[in-house]
């Protein structure tokens, strides 16, 4: 009985352990940038990530790029209009000083056009976020489930 709970408490370790990843840029730390995985012929997906503003400046998010990845990103909210939910591009992301903003589905999100190829769950690819006061900070995308809400 033991060593049965002793390897369920190593599994769920490792699962936890494996999707916790973080990237800082001086006072911003960005947490556990991930995707969707993508259906066959299917040419757009989205980037999720939590940015988190530890300092007492303000930085804004002006772009994410990855020409490898995607033909094109853009930065994206949604937006309640009538009562009907629609994505719509923003030109940039403002995080105040001791603020956290949070790019999640139904939310802010990096919309992704023309990606080159099926993104499975487990997959990993590189993107850069471009910050104005950061500068460039490349992180790490984990690729979940198609129906993860993470």
């Amino acid at each position: 009985m033991f060593f049965r709970k002793l390897c369920i408490a190593a599994a769920l370790l490792a699962s936890t352990t494996t999707f916790a990843h973080e990237f800082k840029a001086g006072e911003l730390v960005i947490h556990h940038p991930w995707s969707r995985e993508t259906m066959a012929g299917m040419n757009m997906g989205a980037v999720y990530f939590k940015i988190e503003n530890s300092g007492s400046k303000s930085d804004s998010l002006q772009s994410v790029s990855n020409p490898e990845v995607a033909e094109k990103m853009e930065l994206h909210t949604h937006l309640n209009e009538g009562g009907v939910m629609k994505m719509r591009p923003v030109g940039e992301v403002s995080i105040l000083p001791k603020a956290t903003v949070d790019f999640k589905p139904q939310s802010y999100h990096v919309m992704m056009f023309g990606v080159k190829k099926q993104m499975k769950k487990g997959d990993k690819f590189p993107v850069t976020l471009h910050f104005k006061e950061a500068g460039d900070v490349k992180v790490e995308v984990y690729v979940e489930a198609a129906d993860s809400m993470h």
